[in-house]
């Protein structure tokens, strides 16, 4: 199936305490979530189970990544989520802080014979 790219926000999230990558990768898909608006699912009645959202998450230790932990996030669509080697492990007064680097991408299948509803909100 053919399809286009809806959005893509990025979000950064960091674990200051405890090294938790899990913590650190929701948060940073939380906030890439605080930076966007789908308001297209109201105007075209479409249901948002129609849209994959697909999820790259980057910190140094993938594999301590709980993807299913990271899936449960995700409000609408159908989530594909995977770890990638990246974000930033800093050493801070002997702890380390986890900093996580995600990258939420929505897609929806190509549409023709659009109509918009009379909704404006």
């Amino acid at each position: 199936m053919d399809e286009g790219r809806l959005i893509i926000e990025m979000g950064m999230g960091n674990d200051l305490h405890g090294m938790d990558y899990t913590k650190a990768a929701k948060r940073a898909i939380e906030y890439a979530f605080r930076h966007s608006s789908l308001p297209i699912f109201g105007v075209t009645g479409m249901a948002h189970d129609r849209m994959r959202v697909q999820v790259t998450v980057g910190v140094q230790d993938p594999d301590a990544i709980d993807l299913d932990a990271l899936r449960a996030v995700l409000p609408r669509g159908r989530a594909e989520v995977r770890a990638v080697n990246g974000g930033l492990n800093v050493e801070v007064n002997g702890e380390t802080v986890v900093v996580a680097q995600a990258a939420v991408e929505a897609f929806l299948p190509q549409q023709e014979g659009w109509t918009l509803s009379d909704r404006t909100d």
